[in-house]
């Protein structure tokens, strides 16, 4: 028989026992979705820390920080200021590509005008509408208005209920700050300044306010980030560690607290490790369904054989070899298998995409925005599981079907 008749008597077959058929897919289905599903969330995690904290390469430069930890959590002293730029641009001029302050989000802490009063007031920019909060009166920011460069900001209720009475009564005040005026769109429920880890909490201050407004498109002239660029191929790394000794000499505040180079790179590549072990562990964990789904495979080839003796013993008789015979049940073990490969592939790749974002929300509280990843390899993965699964648990079967005797047959 040519491979063209074994494929389409193969198909028959397999329609012939639809009900069959279609459970016996289910099973390879279940356990490809339920690997590439673990793979993809896994690969997603690595590629979105790789692409928040790694080196910016696909730009052909590179990025790398160092951060300035003071020894008392409450000074008010700034470990970068122009002069450790101008003293890092004179010693590394010719290695660094660019040396700027990083642009602060997160609690800071400023004077500003509230009615008539001028007070000291901490206070995180956003870029987007912000979900972390509950308000309770007024509403959020829109991308729309953070785009257009609105000078909207939301108060706390604590602010709220000391200045003003009520939340509803601190709509549509202003607070300055810096020489920006900014109008009181919403009032949210005060967060704890700290997070049950004991991390600062981002959200547990008394103003959010728009980060394009409160910088203004102007360079940062004091903080405690100092985020250096470098032209693709410069050994960053080892250029930044200089840096960071240099600053533990020569910085202004180095008496006063510690400046470290933290190697993202070196990080990210331990994590990437400890994800692939743990993906690798888990897929494993999964792939016993699909083991179990070729027990199944192969319990059903060997009904089928057993209930088409007459049939092998017709195509043995008109000339069918052995080999033709055990080719026929094998390729239809395959295209079992490889059907629920193919749909386990797009049910995993979707269900992925899907579950990526709940864990961005759950881990991270959307600060982090996962996105599921599905590679080639996960593809060939699937295809060439779900091909070895039908080999090697339909070979017995189709080997029966190849060795039963004409003459037997006929008695």
């Amino acid at each position: 028989m040519q491979t063209l008749e074994l494929v389409k008597t193969a198909v028959q077959s397999l329609k012939a026992n639809k009900k069959r058929s279609f459970l016996t897919i289910i099973g390879i289905m279940i356990g490809i979705a339920a690997v590439i599903t673990i793979l993809g969330i896994g690969d997603g995690i690595t590629q979105t820390m790789y692409d928040k904290f790694g080196n910016n390469a696909k730009q052909g430069q590179q990025t790398t920080e160092i951060i300035y930890t003071p020894d008392n959590i409450n000074s008010s002293t700034y470990g970068f200021t122009e002069n450790e730029l101008d003293g890092i641009r004179t010693q590394f001029g010719g290695e660094v590509k660019k040396v700027q302050i990083e642009k602060e989000t997160d609690n800071l802490s400023t004077q500003a005008e509230i009615g008539d009063l001028n007070k000291t007031i901490s206070l995180s920019l956003v870029t987007k509408p912000v979900r972390q909060v509950k308000l309770i009166a007024g509403k959020n920011f829109t991308s729309a208005g953070l785009q257009s460069g609105e000078a909207s900001a939301l108060m706390s209720a604590a602010v709220a209920k000391k200045q003003y009475g009520t939340a509803q009564n601190a709509l549509g005040t202003t607070v300055m700050v810096g020489n920006t005026t900014y109008q009181v769109i919403g009032v949210y429920q005060t967060q704890g300044q700290y997070t049950d880890a004991g991390d600062q909490n981002t959200y547990g201050v008394n103003f959010l306010l728009p980060k394009d407004v409160y910088y203004q498109g102007d360079d940062v002239k004091q903080g405690d980030t100092l985020k250096l660029t470098f032209n693709q191929g410069e050994n960053a790394s080892g250029i930044s560690r200089r840096i960071a000794k240099y600053l533990k000499k020569s910085g202004a505040a180095a008496s006063q607290g510690t400046y470290e180079y933290l190697d993202m790179e070196k990080a990210l590549k331990q994590f990437s490790s400890q994800m692939s072990i743990i993906t690798t562990f888990i897929s494993f964990i999964a792939a016993i369904s699909l083991f179990i789904a070729g027990i199944g495979v192969m319990n059903m080839m060997y009904i089928s054989v057993s209930e088409r003796t007459q049939e092998i013993g017709i195509r043995l008789a008109v000339g069918a070899t052995p080999f033709n015979i055990m080719m026929q049940f094998l390729i239809e073990a395959v295209m079992l298998t490889l059907t629920g490969g193919l749909l386990g592939f797009l049910g995993g790749a979707g269900l992925a995409h899907l579950l990526a974002p709940l864990m961005s929300n759950a881990v991270s509280g959307a600060a982090i925005h996962i996105h599921a990843h599905i590679s080639l390899n996960a593809f060939l993965l699937a295809f060439g599981t779900s091909a070895a699964v039908g080999l090697i648990f339909g070979i017995l079967p189709a080997r029966q079907a190849a060795n039963k005797n004409l003459i037997d047959i006929l008695r």
